[in-house]
């Protein structure tokens, strides 16, 4: 069965345009919780409206949507200062006190709020599930169209939210990277992030009711943080993390009545749907992102290792090819040429993998590096030109090491190893510079010149 088979704009359009809604208003504030490192406070006062909720029941005695969303409201600002106060007051960590608040709240609000399901046909599962799939159902006339109340409800939430953020950028920005310089300058931190706390509060109500506490935790903290994985930029992480959650929404809830089908099932949870799809975002993003991706990461890492094999093999030759030279006294060996080393030669000194050396001999003979005779290899002049490059880099540094820095002699080749990979001709002329242009290093050996690569370069 195909998606143009089950879809029906009627229905369909309104829950997608819900979903989007709640995702992109609660992806707004969500990005700076993130940066805040308060990601779990969106899901503290989800779960902490719910004495709101029934105190504003047993308050008004009916289920006025006003009278709800002023007690869901108040009591999501009181978790934010509560969670400041013991933190402050009992000086332990923000996810302790947090912890402490909700879970306290959410417990007291069951009790209230099945109190009051034994009295009004007030249902526990819709309020903390959610019924986004009845968004539809639930209309009012604006300017003599009907629209669903919660498309109205969250569009004008988006829009409050979308202004703050625009208005109190610069704040915003300041206080949730460094708070003290902000009070320095004269903004007010705490000030903008009850703000912040109010907001949040303000979305998590206008959204708990439609689409439950799960989606609008997940649109809180995943957009967001996915986001963060992509830049570094905080602009550009509003913007994406906000594309991100819309994209969330549309594609849950399309796999929501797709997916499930596959296998035999009329359908899944629409909004456990689209969580669960902003979550395999952020899985993507961690594992492919180009700045912070697992994979990418871990390919650039063995990309590197495999350039300094590459590197350390030319090095290699190099020094066997002045080794046998310093042999001959300063003349060519026995036979007009140094000896050729093999891959088996090479692979004893360096132990290297099997394949890898004489993969990477391969790579040295096409970039012409390196000429190859039988099984054995030999020095090109511009192989050699690198080859007096990295051990000059080498024992420069050795050279540095110890007499600048004081490193004891049998501590400097590891060092002077992993350096000699990343340094270029200027650092190379800094180090020889301040040196005193050496012409061996520390155990003796001959330091190349800068540019050397013929094996009869004079003492």
């Amino acid at each position: 069965m195909t998606l143009t088979e089950v879809w029906d704009w009627s229905l369909d359009g309104w829950i997608v345009a819900a979903g989007v809604l709640c995702a992109v208003a609660a992806a707004l504030p969500g990005n700076f919780l993130v940066l805040r490192r308060m990601s779990m406070l969106g899901d503290a006062i989800s779960h902490a409206i719910l004495p709101g909720l029934a105190a504003a029941f047993f308050v008004s005695s009916s289920r006025s949507s006003l009278a709800m969303f002023a007690g869901a409201v108040m009591a999501g600002v009181l978790t934010a200062v509560f969670t400041e106060w013991i933190r402050g007051f009992g000086e332990v960590d923000e996810g302790a006190s947090m912890g402490v608040v909700f879970t306290t709240l959410f417990a007291l609000g069951l009790v209230m709020i099945v109190q009051a399901a034994d009295h009004v046909d007030l249902d526990p599962g819709c309020v903390l599930y959610g019924a986004i799939e009845l968004t539809p159902l639930d209309t009012i006339t604006v300017a003599g169209q009907e629209s669903p109340r919660v498309v109205l409800v969250l569009g004008t939430v988006l829009l409050i939210n979308l202004g703050f953020v625009v208005l109190f950028f610069k704040e915003l920005k300041l206080t949730s990277f460094d708070p003290a310089l902000a009070t320095s300058v004269g903004i007010q931190a705490g000030l903008m992030h009850y703000l912040l706390m109010v907001l949040v509060a303000v979305t998590a109500v206008a959204s708990f009711e439609s689409v439950g506490n799960i989606l609008v935790v997940a649109m809180f903290v995943v957009p967001p943080a996915t986001a963060r994985l992509l830049t570094d930029r905080l602009s550009h992480m509003l913007v994406i993390s906000a594309a991100l959650a819309a994209a969330g929404a549309v594609l849950g809830h399309v796999a929501a009545i797709t997916v499930p089908r596959w296998f035999g099932f009329p359908g899944a949870s629409t909004a456990g749907m689209m969580a669960l799809t902003a979550g395999l975002m952020f899985l993507l993003a961690a594992l492919f992102s180009p700045g912070q991706g697992v994979i990418v990461r871990s390919g650039r890492h063995h990309l590197l290792s495999l350039r300094i094999l590459a590197e350390d093999l030319i090095a290699l030759m190099y020094r066997m090819e002045e080794r046998d030279t310093q042999v001959a006294g300063g003349a060519q060996v026995a036979g007009g040429a140094v000896r050729r080393p093999t891959t088996a030669d090479l692979r004893s000194v360096l132990l290297s993998g099997p394949w890898l050396t004489p993969l990477l001999m391969a790579i040295h003979c096409r970039r012409r590096l390196v000429s190859r005779e039988g099984q054995a290899f030999l020095l090109t002049e511009a192989g050699r030109r690198l080859g007096s490059e990295l051990v000059r880099s080498h024992r420069l540094w050795e050279q540095y090491l110890v007499s600048e820095a004081g490193v004891p002699r049998d501590r400097i080749h590891d060092q002077a190893e992993r350096l000699e990979h990343f340094t270029g001709r200027d650092l190379r002329d800094r180090l020889d510079q301040e040196t005193a242009a050496p012409r061996t290093d520390p155990h003796g050996s001959r330091i190349p010149s800068e540019g050397e690569s013929s094996r009869n370069s004079p003492e």
